[in-house]
């Protein structure tokens, strides 16, 4: 029964991309709104404790929201929930809802290699998670080159560099912001290939970058397990359209009220390093 039910998924899947392969050859010009079915509502955490070398860290916001339809013009935001952070010493610091769906925290201690506790009670439903703070290695310059693209055409490439420690294993995530990218782009790393070496990571966006374009990096240590869940999410954004997309990819976010509702996200905390690069 359960394999019937995976190829009738598979079916409706391949039917929906056959159906989006016949209209893009068919008509250039006609909007066609497809009646796509929707799936169960869930909640989406977005959770992110990131400390920021030079910065007490003392400030850190959580976001919760619920996932909605395709064409739904919003995100339902998710307000009245409790949210906290214990740590293994048995501090305990509470989020406040300061605006629909965000909560901060203004007295947060992060410590290197601590375990943290995740607590939200929201509408009537219990949600935990469990992660370390992880260290992260300063980045130690940034240099631009101009380089041919894939066309020849020359562009402005961007590189970092950081050193490895040599006494552990580690993965990085880097994300790259500025006026020319309507969202974050991110990368990650590891020293699989390149423990206790400096590491250089390269960056460019086909002609966008210019001089006097602002570029701000900010590069994260993190655990395995969320470079593992980053590295499916970032396969499944740049996958060829005409696979069978992957099912929802879940984090370490658990319903302790009920197994199968979980929710969306990810709870992490990372030290990082940032920089406002200015091409010149």
């Amino acid at each position: 029964m359960n394999k019937l039910k995976k190829y009738t998924k598979m079916n409706k899947i391949l039917a929906l991309m056959s159906l989006l392969f016949v209209v893009f050859f068919t008509s250039c010009e006609d909007v066609v709104t497809l009646d796509l079915e929707t799936g169960e509502t869930r909640l989406v955490v977005d959770a992110e404790i990131i400390w920021k070398k030079g910065t007490s860290g003392n400030e850190q916001t959580i976001k919760i929201s619920k996932t909605a339809s395709y064409y739904s013009g919003s995100t339902p935001k998710v307000s009245g929930a409790q949210v906290r952070v214990e740590n293994t010493s048995g501090d305990v610091f509470t989020f406040n809802e300061t605006e629909p769906g965000v909560y901060v925290c203004t007295n947060f201690v992060p410590v290197i290699d601590m375990d943290y506790k995740l607590f939200i009670e929201a509408e009537g439903k219990s949600f935990t998670a469990v992660e370390k703070l992880t260290s992260v290695t300063s980045i130690t310059k940034v240099e631009q080159a101009v380089v041919p693209d894939f066309g020849g055409k020359d562009i402005i490439e961007l590189t970092f560099y950081y050193t490895d420690p040599a006494d552990q294993v580690n993965f990085y995530l880097t994300d790259y912001k500025s006026d020319f990218l309507i969202y974050p782009e991110y990368e990650i790393t590891n020293d699989e290939f390149y423990n206790g070496n400096e590491i250089s990571t390269r960056y460019s966006h086909e002609d966008d970058i210019k001089t006097g374009s602002v570029v701000k990096i900010t590069h994260r240590g993190v655990s395995k397990n969320f470079f593992n869940y980053m590295k499916l999410i970032l396969e499944a954004s740049s996958a060829n359209p005409f696979l069978v997309p992957p099912g929802n990819i879940r984090g370490n976010i658990v319903n302790t009220t009920d197994a199968s509702n979980f929710a969306l996200g990810y709870f992490r905390l990372c030290e990082a390093d940032a920089v406002d690069y200015v091409v010149k």
